[in-house]
Order: C-alpha cells, then sequence, then structure tokens
C-alpha cells in the first residue's frame, strides 16, 4: 500500500522537497491522510462491486474533464524494453509574500485540492471536498472521484509489478561544500547538494560532534531546499575555526564531504584581537543602545599620493540628542591615531576617516568600531593603494615602512620593506637620505646601493633630530623616495626614557643605581661586546658601557683583527664614538674578523674590553625559499581567494606578495603593495569573466625569494548563488488576449516584476470555465513550459467563458500563479482591422531617445498588417493625453523615439497595428519609463584594428554572474555567425564583421541581460559602411605619415645631408637607403640615423663625386606600414651642389688657421685719407700680417694697427701714383689666407663722387659757375657741357685748390642755359648741372636778373675794401624768405654781428641769424617786404683784426608786378606743390 506515504519518483526529483505545499495545502492533506486510513477499505470494496475496475467505465459520461490518454512513465528501447525511468515536470510553488485575502484564500483551497486530487502519483491521498453552494459543481466533483479512485488503483497494481530496487542508488554530492576563510562577527554558509533514492538523511558535524541548533539557539541555522542543503553559522568567532563534515546517508550507503572554516582574528593572536570597550558592556541609567552600522564603505582603490575618504552612516537607538559614543579607526588592529596622514571626523551620524596622502604604508584591513555603554558594532572593508607613475620609465616602486631602531647617541638602524614592484628588471639595492629635523636639505647616507633592507646611519650629530626616507634602483633608474619615517633623536637611550612624559609611579622597589662617577678616573673596560648583525657591507658591534668612567662622558675606539693574526687596527682613530654601537663598512667579504673596544675619557684610554669571537663577512640572514602550492578559490565576481603553502624555513619573514595575471597576457601585476604575512589573500579588483593565475612571493630583509609555480586558471565569478540562493520568481501579471477562434485563444501576459535571482525558464498557463459567474476547477493549458510571453491555448468550447492564470519557473522552481485574468469570451474574432501587438519592451533608454520593441498582433484582420502606430503620454496624465509619435505607420517592429521626450519625465506608450480596413485595438500600455541617462551608461564603439577588421565593441562594468552579452541585427538576436562573429572576455564584448558588404546595413545592437537596462545601439548606414571600408583598407595597406619629404642640405666642411622626418612611426621601424636602386650601408662614404623620439632620419655624406650624381630613396617600414621619398640630384643641380659643397669645405679648412672674416676694403675720410682695412679671426701672437702692393711689400709699419681682430692701412692724400692692387697675407704655423683689392678705379670715382652739387656766384668780372671736391689730382678728368660754350678769354675754365670753376666774363643773352661739369674715372662718368635762367617762357627782363644783382653786387663791391671770392644770389618775390650765407674762417674763433643800415640787428622772427661749426654764418628774412630794402653788413672779428662785407637789397617795381603775374599764371603747380620758384643767397670767403 502507498497510502500515506511520498512517491518515489518525488523523492528522486533533484529539486523535490515538500516546502513547496502552501500551510493551507498542507493542513488539507493531514486532514486527508487521517481519514483515509479508515475509509479506505469501504471504498475499495464499494469499487470493486460496482464493477469499477472495467476498462469501460461511465465516467466519461459523468465527468466534464476531456478524455486524456493513460500516462506512461517508463522509458523504453526499440524492443520496447524498459530501460529507465522519466522523471515527471514538478510544478511546485512557495508562499507569495504578500499574503491573501479571504476569497483569494478560498481561491487557493480550491486550486491546491484540485492539483491533488489530480496527480497520479500521490499514492491513494485524497484532498477533502471543498463545500459549494451550486449543485452542479458537487455532482461534478462526486464523479471526478470516482474516476480518482480508479486510476489510483491502476497506479497500484502497475507499481506491484515494478521492480524500485532498479532505481535506488546510494548518495551523491552534485555540488560539494567549499571551505571559508572569514573575519571575526562575520557569517558564513556551507552548501551542498546531494542526491539518491531513497532520498538521503543529512547530518552536520564540527569535528565529528553532531551540529544540533536547538543546543545553540541563533548560532546555527540548517536549511534543505530542493536537495540543496545549509549549514549558516552567525556571528562567527575564534572557537568556530575548525573541520565540518556534512554525511548523507540512505538504505543504498552513506556518503560524507569536507569543508574547513578558519575565522581571522585581528593579528591571529587572542591577546591582540580588538579589545573590548574600556567601560564594558554595561547599560548606563538602565539604557540600552542599539547600533547600526549602515551604508558603509566597499573594497576600495587608490594610488600613492592621492586623498581617500572612508565612511559610514551610524544608527544608534535611541537617539539621545547628546550622547557621544566612541568612535575608533584600526588598520590591520592597530589603533589609528589623528595625524597629518589620517583625519578622523564624527558628523552625529556618519563618521569619516581621510586619508590625506596615501601611500604603500596605508594599505590594510580597516575596522570602524562604534562603541556604546552596553555594546559595540564593527565595519571592515579593505583598502588597496597601488603605485604612484614612475617618475623614469622602467624605475621601481618605492620602499615602504621605513622605520628607525636602536637609536643612540650618533647611530641608528633604518629598517624598510622591499616594494612589490621592481620595473621590469631587478632591484640592484636601496639609497638611504636622511634630513634633519628643522631644514629641508635632505643628504644620502650611503654611497652605493645597499640590498639589504636594513642600514645603520652613522655620523649623528648628538641632540639633534632626523627623519629617513629611501630610495630603490634599477638599471633603468631611481624610484620615488619612500614615505618619511618618524622622527628619532640622536641620544642616549636612558636620556630619551627620562624626557618621555610623567615618572612611573610607586611601585614599592629600590632601585639600586651605578655609583656616582669619581673625576680622574680611566674608565675601565666595555662588558658584553657582541656582533649584532653582520652582512657582506657592513657589521654592527654592541656592547654596555663600563662601571668606572668618572664624571665626563665615556667615548670608545674600536679595534678589529683578522683572525688568525695578532694584529690589531683600530678602525676610527680620528674621530671616537659616543654611542655603544658602532657599525663597521670596508671589510673584505669571506675574511674573519675579531673585534674588540677600548673606552677612552680626558683621563686616558682604558683597557680593551673581551674580544669577540671570529666572524665571517657575509650575509647572516638568507633569502626565503619560494612559497609552495597556489591555490586560488572563486569568491566574488570581482575577487578571488589566493591560498598558498608558506615558505620553508623562511627565517625574520616579512611577508607575502601575490601576483595575478590575466591569461595570455604574461603580464603580472601585484594583488598586495603591503606584504601580508598569512598564507591567505583575497585579490580583489579583477574582471568578471576573465581566467587569471597567480604566484606569490616571500620577502625578508635580505631580498624577495623566488615566485612560486602558477596556479591553475580560474574564471572570476561569484560562487554558487553569489552567496544567496535562489527564489521562485513572483507572478507574471497582465494577461491579456491577442487572438480569439472558435476553440482556442492567444494570451498575452507581462514578465515577473521579480525573477527570483535566476532566468525564468518557462511559464505554465492554467484555465477554467466560468459558468452562470461561478468559475470552475483549474486545469493546466501546457505540460512543458514555454519560453515566450504569448500561449495559445488550444482545446476550448465556443461561446463559453474563460479564466487564466499563469506561473512563471526557474531553476528554484514553480512559482505561485497569478491572480486570475479577466473572464474572456471563446468566439472567432470576425473584425476586419488587425488585433492587439504584444510583449511591448522599452531599451536603450537615454535622456531624450528610447527604443520600443514589440511584436505584430497575431490576429492579422482581413488583411496582413502594413505598419504601426506609437502613442505616447506621461505616465499620470489621463487617457484623453494619448498622442501619436509618428504620422506615418512604420514597417518594423521596432523605433526609436527621439524628440518628445523631456529628460527627467515618466511616460507609457502602447502601439496600434493598421492593415487595409483600419487600425486596430492598441496593445497594453508599457511599465512607466523614466527619460534620463543612468550613471555609467555606455556605448557602441566601431573600431578598425592594424589589420583592417572592423568590429563592433561594448562595455559594461555592473555585470552580474549570470550576465550575458546579446547581440541582435535590427532588434532580433544573431544567431549565425557567417557574417558577424561575437567574442565576449570580462566586461567586454566584440562582433567582428567577417566580410563587410551591403548585406551587413542595418541597426545593430547589444544588450546585458542581467543589469539595469544596459543595451545601446549603432546604425551601420551605406555611407559609413563606406567609410569604414576607406579606414579598412588604410589600415591593412597603412602609409607612414611623413612632415618632410626627402630634402638635401649642406653642413659644416661642405658635408651632404639628406633628410626627411616621419609624422609619427615606432621604435621598431627600419630605414633602407637606396641609390640608383642600390642599397646603401653605414660605412665610411654613407653616415646613417634615425632618431627614434623625433622620426628623423638622415645620411651625411662627406662630398659629392661624380658618380654620386643620380636618384636617393629611403624606404621606411614599421610593421606594415611602408612608405619612401626620393630626391633626384642630375645635371646642373647636381653640379651646383657639388661646387657649393667643395667651397664649404675649402672654407673651413680656411677657418682653421687665421683666416679674414671680412676681406680688403676701403673708405675714405674727410681728409682725403683711403683706409685700407679687413676684419681676421683665429689668431694668436705668433700670427704675422703682411701688406703689397703690385706684388711688393709695403714698408708701412707705423701705420699697421691691429685691435679687435681688424687689420688697417693708412695712405694719406691719396693720388695717382697710390693706385694698384694691394694685398695683406696673414700666417702662422697653421696656415695662411690671402686677401687683394685693386685701388686703381676706386680712387678716380672717389674723386668724383666727392663733387659738391654745381652753383652759381656773381664776380667783379661776371658769373661764376664752381663746384667743390674733396680731394683732387691731375688724374680726374674733368668737361663742363654748355650748347654753345667755347673757351675763350671771355669763357675760361680752371682748378683753385678744391674748387672747379667755370668763370663767365660779362654774360650776355647767349650765355642762359643748362650748365654741367662732368668728372670721368675711366669707365663711368659723373655729372652735375645748374640752370643759369629762368624756365619756361620768361621775358628779357625776368632773365637778366642775374645781371641786376651783378650789377649791384659790383656797386657794393666798390664801396667796401673786401674781397668777395663767391657771391651767389637769386631774384624773390614779395612774401618769400631770403637767405644770405657766408663762409667765416679764423683762429681764434671771430665773432659775428649782422647790420642793416649801419645798425645791428636783433635776431626776432622776421630776422633769423646763425652762426654753426664756427663756419658757417647764415642770415634769413622769413618774410620779404618792401621794408627790407637797404644796406646789410655782415661783421666779423677776433684779437687779430676785423672783415667786413656789404651787400644791398633792392627790387625794381616793374619787376615785381610781372613777377607776379607770372607766378600766378605760370607756376600755378608749384605753388601748389610749395615750391619756391626763387631765392637769393650769398656766399662770402673771408681770407
Amino acid at each position: 500500500m502507498m497510502s500515506g506515504s511520498t512517491p518515489f519518483y518525488q523523492k528522486h526529483h533533484r529539486h523535490y522537497d515538500r516546502g513547496y505545499r502552501s500551510k493551507e495545502l498542507e493542513s488539507a492533506v493531514s486532514q486527508y491522510q487521517s481519514s483515509s486510513s479508515s475509509s479506505y477499505a469501504a471504498r475499495h470494496f464499494y469499487l470493486v462491486s460496482s464493477g469499477i475496475r472495467s476498462s469501460n467505465l461511465s465516467e466519461s459520461r459523468l465527468s466534464p474533464m476531456p478524455k486524456r490518454a493513460k500516462p506512461t512513465y517508463l522509458a523504453m528501447d526499440k524492443e520496447n524494453q524498459i530501460i529507465g525511468y522519466v522523471v515527471p515536470i514538478f510544478r511546485g510553488s512557495h508562499e507569495y509574500a504578500s499574503g491573501f485575502s479571504d476569497t483569494e484564500e478560498a481561491r487557493v483551497k480550491e486550486s491546491a485540492g484540485y492539483m491533488a486530487r489530480r496527480n497520479l502519483f500521490t499514492s491513494g491521498l485524497e484532498m477533502e471536498r471543498t463545500e459549494q453552494t451550486s449543485r452542479k459543481v458537487s455532482m461534478r466533483e462526486s464523479a471526478e472521484r470516482i474516476c480518482l479512485s480508479k486510476r489510483i488503483y491502476e497506479n497500484e497494481e502497475h507499481h506491484k509489478r515494478m521492480n524500485k530496487d532498479s532505481l535506488m542508488h546510494a548518495p551523491e554530492f552534485v555540488i560539494k561544500p567549499r571551505s571559508h576563510t572569514v573575519w571575526e562577527k562575520q557569517c558564513v554558509r556551507l552548501h551542498c547538494t546531494v542526491s539518491g533514492w531513497p532520498e538521503p538523511r543529512v547530518v552536520w558535524y564540527k569535528n565529528n560532534v553532531t551540529i544540533d541548533p536547538m543546543a545553540h539557539p541563533g548560532k546555527y541555522k540548517l536549511e534543505s531546499s530542493y536537495n540543496v542543503h545549509s549549514l549558516e553559522i552567525s556571528r562567527c568567532d575564534f572557537d568556530d575555526t575548525a573541520q565540518y563534515r556534512v554525511s548523507a546517508m540512505n538504505s543504498k550507503g552513506e556518503l560524507s564531504s569536507f569543508a574547513s572554516i578558519v575565522v581571522k582574528r585581528f593579528k591571529g593572536e587572542v591577546e591582540e584581537a580588538l579589545p573590548m570597550p574600556r567601560h564594558g558592556l554595561i547599560s548606563e541609567y538602565g539604557i540600552t543602545f542599539d547600533t547600526h552600522i549602515v551604508d558603509g564603505f566597499g573594497v576600495s582603490f587608490g594610488r600613492e599620493g592621492e586623498t581617500m575618504s572612508l565612511g559610514a552612516t551610524v544608527i544608534i537607538s535611541p537617539n539621545l540628542a547628546r550622547y557621544q559614543p566612541e568612535v575608533q579607526w584600526y588598520r590591520d588592529d592597530v589603533l589609528l591615531q589623528p595625524s597629518k596622514w589620517c583625519h578622523m571626523h564624527w558628523s552625529g551620524d556618519k563618521a569619516t576617516l581621510t586619508l590625506t596622502h596615501l601611500n604603500k604604508e596605508d594599505e590594510g584591513l580597516y575596522t570602524l568600531r562604534i562603541t556604546t555603554k552596553s555594546k559595540y558594532e564593527t565595519y571592515s572593508a579593505y583598502v588597496f593603494v597601488r603605485d604612484a607613475d614612475a617618475e623614469v620609465e622602467g624605475a621601481p616602486g618605492a620602499p615602504l615602512d621605513v622605520k628607525c631602531q636602536d637609536a643612540n647617541k650618533d647611530y641608528v638602524i633604518v629598517t624598510w620593506k622591499q616594494p612589490a614592484v621592481d620595473g621590469g628588471s631587478s632591484i640592484l639595492g636601496y639609497f638611504v637620505d636622511r634630513c634633519e629635523v628643522g631644514t629641508t636639505h635632505w643628504s644620502q647616507c650611503n654611497d652605493t646601493p645597499i640590498k639589504f633592507a636594513r642600514f645603520p646611519v652613522t655620523g649623528l650629530v648628538e641632540g639633534r633630530s632626523y627623519t629617513f626616507r629611501v630610495r630603490a634602483v634599477n638599471k633603468s633608474g631611481m624610484s620615488r623616495p619612500s614615505r618619511v619615517s618618524e622622527v628619532v633623536a640622536a641620544m642616549d637611550p636612558a636620556d630619551r626614557a627620562r624626557m618621555r612624559g610623567t615618572s612611573a609611579p610607586w611601585t614599592g622597589q629600590i632601585i639600586v643605581t651605578e655609583e656616582e662617577p669619581a673625576e680622574g678616573v680611566v674608565p675601565g673596560r666595555p662588558k658584553e661586546l657582541e656582533v649584532t648583525e653582520a652582512t657582506k657591507n657592513y657589521v654592527v658591534l654592541s656592547w654596555k658601557p663600563p662601571g668606572e668612567r668618572g664624571h665626563e662622558g665615556i667615548m670608545y675606539y674600536v679595534e678589529k683583527c683578522v683572525s688568525g693574526t695578532d694584529s690589531w687596527q683600530r678602525v676610527n682613530t680620528e674621530i671616537p664614538v659616543k654611542s655603544p654601537r658602532f657599525a663597521l663598512f670596508d671589510l673584505a667579504e669571506g675574511k674573519a674578523y675579531s673585534f674588540r673596544v677600548r673606552c677612552c675619557n680626558s683621563a686616558g684610554v682604558g683597557e680593551p674590553s673581551e674580544a669577540t669571537e671570529a666572524t665571517t663577512v657575509g650575509d647572516k640572514l638568507d633569502i626565503p625559499s619560494a612559497p609552495g602550492r597556489v591555490v586560488p578559490t572563486r569568491n566574488t565576481d570581482t575577487s578571488v581567494v589566493v591560498s598558498w603553502e608558506a615558505s620553508r624555513d623562511a627565517k625574520e619573514l616579512v611577508g607575502y606578495y601575490i601576483e595575478a595575471s590575466i591569461v595570455g597576457s604574461n603580464k603580472f601585476e601585484p594583488c598586495n603593495n603591503k606584504p601580508v604575512k598569512g598564507t591567505r589573500f583575497i585579490c580583489h579588483g579583477l574582471v568578471t569573466g576573465e581566467s587569471y593565475v597567480f604566484r606569490v612571493k616571500a620577502l625578508n630583509a635580505a631580498g624577495l625569494s623566488e615566485c612560486s609555480q602558477q596556479s591553475e586558471a580560474i574564471e572570476v565569478k561569484a560562487a554558487i548563488g553569489g552567496g544567496i540562493p535562489h527564489a521562485s520568481p513572483t507572478p507574471p501579471y497582465g494577461i491579456s488576449v491577442l487572438e480569439c477562434v472558435r476553440d482556442s485563444m492567444v494570451l498575452a501576459w507581462k514578465q515577473p516584476t521579480f525573477i527570483g535571482g535566476a532566468d525564468i525558464t518557462g511559464y505554465f498557463v492554467d484555465y477554467r470555465e466560468v459558468i452562470n459567474g461561478v468559475p470552475g476547477t483549474w486545469h493546466e493549458a501546457n505540460v512543458k513550459a514555454v519560453s515566450d510571453r504569448a500561449y495559445r491555448v488550444s482545446d476550448l468550447k465556443e461561446n463559453r467563458k474563460y479564466q487564466f492564470q499563469v506561473r512563471a519557473a526557474n531553476m528554484a522552481g514553480v512559482g505561485i500563479p497569478s491572480l486570475p485574468s479577466g473572464t474572456f469570451v471563446c468566439e472567432e474574432w470576425t473584425i476586419a482591422v488587425p488585433g492587439p501587438p504584444h510583449d511591448l519592451q522599452v531599451t536603450e533608454v537615454r535622456a531624450n531617445t528610447l527604443v520600443l520593441l514589440y511584436k505584430p498582433p497575431v490576429y492579422q484582420g482581413r488583411d496582413p498588417v502594413n505598419g504601426f502606430y506609437i502613442d505616447i503620454k506621461e505616465a499620470d496624465a489621463e487617457e484623453e493625453a494619448w498622442r501619436g509619435v509618428n504620422e506615418k505607420a512604420v514597417l518594423t517592429n521596432y523605433m526609436k523615439v527621439r524628440t518628445l521626450l523631456k529628460e527627467g519625465e515618466t511616460y507609457v506608450f502602447r502601439v496600434r497595428a493598421q492593415n487595409k480596413a483600419g487600425v486596430g485595438k492598441s496593445s497594453e500600455p508599457t511599465e512607466p519609463v523614466l527619460a534620463e541617462t543612468k550613471p555609467g551608461t555606455t556605448e557602441i564603439v566601431v573600431d578598425v584594428d592594424d589589420d583592417g577588421v572592423i568590429s563592433m565593441n561594448f562595455a559594461c562594468s555592473n555585470l552580474t554572474p549570470d550576465s550575458k552579452f546579446v547581440w541582435s541585427k535590427n532588434y532580433e538576436e544573431i544567431t549565425d555567425d557567417t557574417r558577424i562573429t561575437v567574442a565576449t572576455s570580462g566586461e567586454k564584448s566584440k562582433a567582428t564583421f567577417n566580410m563587410p558588404a551591403e548585406d551587413d546595413i542595418g541597426i545593430y545592437s547589444c544588450a546585458v541581460t542581467h543589469t539595469d537596462g544596459a543595451c545601446s545601439s549603432y546604425t551601420l548606414s551605406a555611407e559609413e559602411l563606406k567609410k569604414l571600408l576607406e579606414l579598412s583598407h588604410d589600415h591593412k595597406f597603412p602609409i607612414i605619415p611623413l612632415k618632410t619629404e626627402l630634402a638635401v642640405e649642406l653642413q659644416e666642411k661642405g658635408r651632404i645631408r639628406f633628410w626627411l622626418q616621419a609624422e609619427k612611426i615606432s621604435a621598431n621601424g627600419k630605414i633602407e637607403y637606396v641609390f640608383n636602386d642600390n642599397s646603401l650601408s653605414q660605412g665610411e662614404k654613407y653616415k646613417m640615423n634615425f632618431n627614434k623620439d623625433t622620426g628623423v632620419i638622415e645620411m651625411i655624406m662627406e662630398s659629392l663625386l661624380p658618380e654620386d650624381e643620380g636618384t636617393f630613396t629611403f624606404q621606411l617600414q614599421d610593421g606594415k606600414a611602408t612608405n619612401q621619398s626620393s630626391l633626384v640630384l642630375i645635371g646642373d643641380v647636381f653640379k651646383g651642389l657639388q661646387k657649393e659643397s667643395a667651397f664649404m669645405r675649402k672654407e673651413w679648412h680656411r677657418k682653421q688657421g687665421p683666416h679674414f672674416v671680412e676681406y680688403l676694403s676701403y673708405e675714405v675720410t674727410p681728409e682725403c685719407c683711403v683706409i685700407l682695412k679687413c676684419k681676421v679671426g683665429n689668431i694668436k701672437k705668433e700670427t704675422v700680417a703682411l701688406w703689397y702692393k703690385d706684388g711688393r711689400e709695403v714698408k708701412g709699419d707705423e701705420k699697421l694697427t691691429f685691435t679687435e681682430g681688424v687689420l688697417k692701412l693708412e695712405i694719406a692724400q691719396i693720388s695717382k701714383k697710390d693706385a694698384g692692387v694691394y694685398e695683406i697675407v696673414l700666417k702662422d704655423d697653421r696656415g695662411q689666407d690671402t686677401s687683394t683689392l685693386n685701388l686703381t678705379e676706386q680712387v678716380k670715382r672717389q674723386q668724383a663722387n666727392s663733387s659738391t652739387a654745381l652753383k652759381i656766384q656773381s664776380t667783379d668780372e661776371g658769373i661764376r659757375l664752381y663746384s667743390f671736391v674733396s680731394y683732387y689730382n691731375e688724374a680726374l678728368q674733368v668737361t663742363w657741357h654748355h650748347k654753345s660754350i667755347a673757351f675763350t678769354d671771355r669763357i675760361k675754365s680752371g682748378v683753385v685748390g678744391e674748387q672747379l670753376w667755370l668763370q663767365i666774363t660779362e654774360p650776355t643773352e647767349k650765355d642762359k642755359g643748362k650748365y654741367a661739369i662732368e668728372f670721368h674715372d675711366g669707365k663711368g662718368g659723373l655729372k652735375r648741372t645748374v640752370e643759369l635762367s629762368g624756365q619756361g617762357e620768361t621775358t628779357a627782363e625776368f632773365q637778366m636778373a642775374p645781371y641786376f644783382l651783378y650789377t649791384a653786387a659790383i656797386a657794393e663791391r666798390s664801396k667796401v675794401p673786401f674781397r668777395t671770392h663767391l657771391i651767389m644770389c637769386d631774384l624773390v618775390s614779395l612774401s618769400q624768405a631770403l637767405n644770405l650765407t657766408c663762409n667765416i674762417s679764423g683762429e681764434p674763433l671771430p665773432e659775428v654781428v649782422w647790420l642793416k643800415n649801419e645798425r645791428e640787428i636783433v635776431s626776432d622772427g622776421h630776422y633769423v641769424m646763425k652762426f654753426e661749426a664756427g663756419k658757417y654764418a647764415s642770415f634769413t628774412i622769413t618774410t620779404v617786404n618792401t621794408t627790407d630794402s637797404g644796406k646789410y653788413s655782415i661783421l666779423v672779428k677776433n684779437k687779430y683784426g676785423t672783415e667786413s662785407a656789404d651787400f644791398t637789397v633792392r627790387r625794381p617795381q616793374s619787376l615785381r608786378k610781372y613777377y607776379v603775374y607770372k607766378y600766378i599764371e605760370k607756376d600755378k603747380e608749384k605753388r601748389r606743390k610749395g615750391y619756391r620758384v626763387l631765392s637769393i643767397g650769398l656766399r662770402w670767403f673771408l681770407w
């Protein structure tokens, strides 16, 4: 009999458990079981006597249920032999968390009763009948009971024939429990999954002692669900560290599995754990405080030099206004104190710790502890600090934990820890720096790097304080300095102890100190001399002072002796040491030494101490061995627990460094930058989905060990369930009808709001008929779960009313059913328009855009659907607020909404389909959608790699262990990889086009499951595809860009430089130099250079030979990228470059000895002296300068000057005889240089150029034309020109001193016109001209104006015994200026007075008188008028005598009238230009 027992096939199901039953169902089952035992026999007899055993029972006439085929659960082979058992789908449910109303309880009870009755495998169980008010329902249930009893009987007979032993098997652990290491006060849970039949009994043991949860209330919690068993231990303490065993047993056997739990205390020692609160856990004034730490800080990552803040919100109840809890922060169980490195703040409800300047010393486990009078709470998280970027590429990381030990008067030992990062090459050693407090100057303590992580610093000044830092160095350079040490004072330890705080309390002990030192006592022997430390770099000695040492302080001398000899040598001969510590350097490695110490003071040097044992110089501390096997274990989706075997026989072990590498990269990165002492560490900050390998290094003061063997690769993802058990999903909702025909209806529904932590595997649909408003019994519509959110329910009856419910299932089981839908009538739709679209989904939500996806209606109407309309409204708006998004129907099953969204608003959407008949019914609206761009939103990035491969890339940082990247084209998932290949690694996914073509045009999207809507899309248009293909071609066949093409330039010595500059080229670039298709190589003729930093490529040749004429080419290659540039040097271009190169080479050789910077030139002084000069360079004392003229040496040494590199030769009063070729020669032992100058033509040209403008002067005889020449000789040819000139007694020319003149005696009408004087130097000429008469048409009166002045001059000259050498005058009109000038000479300088009508003229605005340079006197009437007529005189005098000259100014009236007229008519243009038509001037020479 199987009544009251559970069917064996249900027990064998992997996820079976009675926990799926609701409380109401359990009650019904228990009542039925209690009554079934007494009534079974009677019912059985009644069924037999009534003939119910017959297969032709009439239950089909009584029951409204459709007749079904007899189910079978045996697996048959081809020969119909039983080979196994088929486990039916189990559909359990959990109680829905929200609860039920009274009516819902009745509905659930009814559903549970029906499901129990229809289950063929309940072994005779029958649910009690639910009372109904309807008579029809009671009759239907009675018939169903009869049918059920028959099936139960048949089932019993079937199992009598089956052999149950063939299905039984021993327990088996599908998933075994895993070990854990946790911190104190944390919770831990062990999981396992067990299979077996009969159902195994599971027992948990701790150290082989059965765990009884009742004996430890609240400590242990045992759970079993769907063959998944768990043990949860709350608030672990140190006593929970043990080996745990789980045992599963049934009738077929027993199997056990083991797991260990390690509970870590702070620092791992009982006495070093976090201290208890100071006041104990007691209530204050009867108040018990509850403390909760929320919004805590997580695992944090920082970099050296940054600032980091850790904070947590603290809730204390009851909340007393002025109550202040004790807030403490710990790092690695060490209480932190406020300092410049860390600041602490309490704001009343939040505790904050700020690390102002991160260093690797700050890495560790940080714990916040909040202590009240009654209890305390802690919260912990790890902080990782990475190295700052190295100042020099490849340099190691900075050392850490610099500390000072054994400080004394002039000595201290500095220790540190080696960094985890060596920069890619081994660390050569370390440098120790010190800085005296109060200064900023750092001085280096060691000249050569030391490898030992400990160094004795000597030479400190007693009484002063110091800080220290350490730097690491490798072949690439120096690291950044470490964090400075704490301040340490160079003083006696006893003095330091006396200076510490307050004195100790009275203990009742009497301390006997040493006797008072006596004066003038030679100190005794030092005591207890020993070698405290010995390395290959130094040896440290330590001793105690002697008892007898006098009043004054003592110092020490240290002596050494090579072992095996008696020769003692004093080490510190110049300055004795003050501290009873001393470090000896420069000892021979491998030799053995003995040491002794002497004390000294003013009284003398004491006896030596006892010598030490022989000490061999060398490292006494060995580098630790490599750690053992490394085992990684999954922890979370970004961390892995790494454990390893400790290094064997390691001495003075400092800790371990753990390194991780992504599989295949072969690049290891440190997981911790501060050594950890344990053999287990959680490596955080890993990439989810990537596979890593790990290795470990040990370190002590001697250095770092070799790396351990690499661990096995492990994929980073959360452990099973992520530590959270899965639950079944909540009910679906929003059931609607998409289509209805005579005997079937298509339903649609919405996904549950909570899927239970695991993917939904399918849905189950139930239906029931509603008759006269009374719902019937639920029937299952599908035995196999459906994956879509739409399903056609068949076998319905036309014009009947039905209700539906839907359940969702995942790996945890089947969820509870949804609320019953509305009542729908099963009648065929005949409307012409289409039905509603369904399965609306909103994706790619941004601040102003989103994408709406939907499926077409199941019911098409009379014609196919030809478009869709999308409607939108605000979520809280009325129904009338619906408005259309698109005016024209779209044909696709998706649409991107762009223009109608406002950031921060919430919207809902619906879709309507149309066909030729019109627009159909709208779909169900979507859930409200907030228009915002969520933080961390990323977009698809299109990339073309170096191989020209086009790919789309999408990254998501908030992945969960179950997240997957789903790529779609036009919002349909891509399943065919013929055109696109998808690869996912960690947080990134890449979709690569295999052969990009027009077939690939479309909208590509990537969605990430199990995230908060992470999705993005990219539209590949025809234009975009064309651009990508061009870019792909450029990447496949890349060209190195050039800043400049190949060019040539000349350098010093005439070198020829061919060069070009590449815009971008890597260090792996290669250059080939080609000349006329022949490759060139480095050698004496060709010097090649390639500057990889600037991209400059050059080739240098010393000279060009005829065979170098041709084409030069530079061919560049950088990976796949290539380029070349050519330069053609042929013909005149080549010859010109060759000639210029030869000239520059010659010039360079010339300048190696004395040479001319400026070649020979000349200049003429006002005294008519010619100076030949040149500028020379690179001269020395022995350099000789020789002058030559026409090949003969010039004996002009007295004129030779040699100042500031300038050589001069002066030729006074140059004449024809001085013409010739001048040459100067510079020479010394380095060589000589020559410069020449032909002075023949220059002499004549200079004489002509020195002439003045041709001027007119009236004389006693007539008119004289003249010009002055600064210097004159007979070689200068002078010619006078006039239209009718003829040299006679009336017209003569001549030379007087520097004056060249033409005298016209008694001028006539023929003498007017242009006169010119021409100077010839043999090659060219210079001409000066002057006009003797007026320009244009003039009257005879105007043309003879000079004659009037001439006669006036004669008249004045006859009155005054004054010789006028030259007079020049012109006629002026009224309102013009009159200027009289005179040249004066005399020594001493004469005085000048101007007179008018015998009265002295005073200078004012009308009369202006000047005497310039002691030679030129001028008199100017600014505006001539009629009152200016009269006699004017100039009087010059000095102590040797007086001279005077007179001049009369008068103006004929007739001329004035005519002149004014002619000025207006003929010279109007000149007046506009400001020209002065005529002027009057006088010039005298006083003899």
